[in-house]
């Protein structure tokens, strides 16, 4: 019963996306649901954006050996991302009427800056990907008894085929109605597990102490480093992303874009403290769940000691989850592929030839990100690495070409550049003491601000 009600589930995923590519006429139409959504499904499709793996395996996992502050980055981190987005980037934003992130550093900075922030921009997404992909292939295996190989494959298709037919009307249909599954589905199920065991009190009590603490313990240079880096990852990391971007700018207006933003940011915190209290309370009631894999602590319960509709809610809450984020992340690195790096060079290119080369990108995207989810399987790592690449090479840009007036574009070339370089070096080359990150975004800074002090805007 529980896996033909999955399947029943997932193929409704496909027909929706089938009907949806109905509405789909123009690039717009594909990339940004031709700007037309409302108030909720404009902050659902937002709220969307990261409730996937991280949130619903990787974050409870961390939470039950650490606490909080061992999940600052998500979801603490990912709802400060949003509220940012909406108060300080969203209506500017929208104002330019732009399809990507990267046509913002074309109009801002020239045609050299759009083309490295895009080299920068599309493998950041790849890692996010993956992530997705190995727990749809988790998931495979527990419910379907597939090979892991087997279960990404057939979760990477069946995103694909959905967003690309349908692109971001298919995925804004799909978030609106996979959000209120994923809701009910973690509401009942906290519900139930804190009945029996008496009550929040009942679990948190239990903890060992500085548990819950929200800041570092310590009051040293290393450990508050440490803790801005977590902050930071996903906080600022992920607003330079396009599809936080196109999630975004697909609200029918600048106020409902800027409301939006800002409601998921709130929503998302709400929703997403929700998995890391339903794990404290499995390994309060089932304390056996811990000795295996502790991403698979909620998974493991629900299937050994929930009924069967608890079940079909649930798994249809993690495929919801899961869809969401993934079909969104596939379908950014497309656009920024299709806008940026092949549409400046074809001049003569028609819109209809541009939707069909965002598509094929789709299927590029989906093939590097399944080889990537196959040779490398750390949800927590892979989430991390994709979002610190944006943070140290596309932020700093962003956020200067905005709000500072004496940005160059040798300011911006050298702030991704250097960004990058330092944060490669620190992370893969040699063994720093502090999060490579922060080498990373103070290299960034220094670019900026020296390139545009060295070569300022001519007149």
């Amino acid at each position: 019963m529980l896996v033909s009600a999955i399947c029943i589930y997932l193929l409704l995923n496909v027909v929706v996306g089938l009907w949806a590519s109905r509405r789909i006429n123009t690039t717009e139409d594909f990339v940004l649901a031709g700007r037309r959504l409302p108030m909720a499904m404009a902050t659902m499709v937002t709220f969307a954006t990261w409730f996937g793996s991280e949130t619903m395996m990787g974050a409870p996992s961390h939470f039950l050996e650490g606490g909080f502050l061992s999940v600052i980055e998500e979801p603490f981190g990912a709802a400060l991302c949003l509220v940012l987005v909406g108060v300080f980037f969203a209506r500017t934003f929208y104002r330019w009427n732009i399809i990507t992130f990267c046509d913002f550093f074309l109009i801002r900075f020239g045609r050299a800056s759009e083309f490295v922030s895009a080299i920068m921009i599309i493998p950041s997404y790849f890692g996010w990907i993956a992530a997705q992909f190995v727990a749809m292939g988790i998931v495979g295996q527990v419910i379907f008894g597939l090979p892991l190989t087997t279960g990404i494959w057939v979760g990477a298709a069946l995103v694909a085929v959905y967003t690309l037919t349908g692109g971001m009307w298919s995925i804004s249909i799909t978030d609106f109605l996979h959000n209120i599954i994923l809701i009910i589905g973690l509401v009942v199920l906290a519900v139930i597990l804190f009945t029996k065991t008496g009550g929040i009190t009942a679990v948190t009590s239990q903890q060992p102490a500085d548990f819950f603490r929200f800041v570092p313990k310590e009051v040293t240079f290393q450990s508050y480093a440490e803790y801005l880096a977590a902050w930071i990852t996903i906080g600022l990391g992920s607003i330079p992303q396009q599809d936080v971007f196109q999630r975004v700018m697909s609200s029918k207006d600048a106020n409902t874009a800027v409301r939006s933003s800002i409601l998921a940011g709130f929503l998302y915190l709400t929703v997403a403290l929700l998995p890391l209290f339903i794990a404290l309370a499995s390994k309060s009631l089932y304390p056996e769940l811990m000795q295996g894999d502790t991403k698979m602590i909620i998974p493991n319960m629900v299937l050994q000691h929930a009924p069967l509709w608890i079940q079909i809610l649930f798994f249809g809450a993690l495929i919801s989850a899961l869809l969401s984020t993934s079909s969104g992340a596939i379908l950014a690195p497309a656009a920024v592929l299709g806008e940026n790096l092949i549409k400046p060079y074809f001049p003569k290119l028609t819109d209809s030839q541009l939707l069909t080369v965002i598509r094929g990108g789709v299927l590029l995207v989906t093939l590097v990100s399944i080889w990537m989810a196959q040779s490398r399987q750390d949800i927590f790592e892979l989430v991390a690495e994709s979002s610190s690449i944006s943070l140290v090479s596309l932020f700093v840009p962003l956020t200067f070409g905005l709000y500072w007036k004496r940005a160059t574009s040798a300011g911006c070339l050298a702030s991704m550049i250097l960004g990058l370089g330092a944060w490669f070096m620190c992370e893969y080359v040699w063994e720093t003491t502090f999060p490579s990150l922060i080498y990373g975004i103070s290299a960034s800074l220094a670019g900026m601000t020296a390139g545009s002090y060295a070569y300022p805007k001519k007149g």
